[in-house]
């Protein structure tokens, strides 16, 4: 990960695998998360749909350092990232597929 402040931005070895070739939408879990589980379904559905994203589920107890180093506070939590990794949108809850189709328009 780099950037500490305004610009955060996550590198393929962050999310154990790849950037999406447009975007990537990287949720961040815990086991035990009821609205995580709607997260996932939800942000599976809009990468599916829209070509060159890719979602990334995390489990956060798994990966405290990255939890702690972007501030991650509960679970769900959702980081669009652009195509170079870059944050571009945070939001923490069960999100909506209208906002998370929105929020990928400012990554792409």
């Amino acid at each position: 990960m780099r950037g500490q402040g305004e610009e955060q931005r996550l590198e393929p070895a962050d999310l154990s695998g790849a950037l999406g070739e447009r975007a990537t939408l990287v949720q961040f879990s815990s086991a035990f998360c009821a609205p995580c589980r709607a997260t996932r379904r939800t942000l599976g559905d809009v990468a599916a749909m829209v070509p060159g994203v890719t979602h990334v589920d995390i489990d956060a107890e798994a990966h405290l350092g990255l939890v702690r180093a972007l501030g991650i506070v509960r679970t769900p939590t959702v980081l669009v990232l652009d195509a170079e990794g870059r944050v571009v949108r945070r939001a923490a809850g069960q999100p909506r597929r209208a906002d998370v189709i929105a929020a990928l328009g400012e990554a792409l």
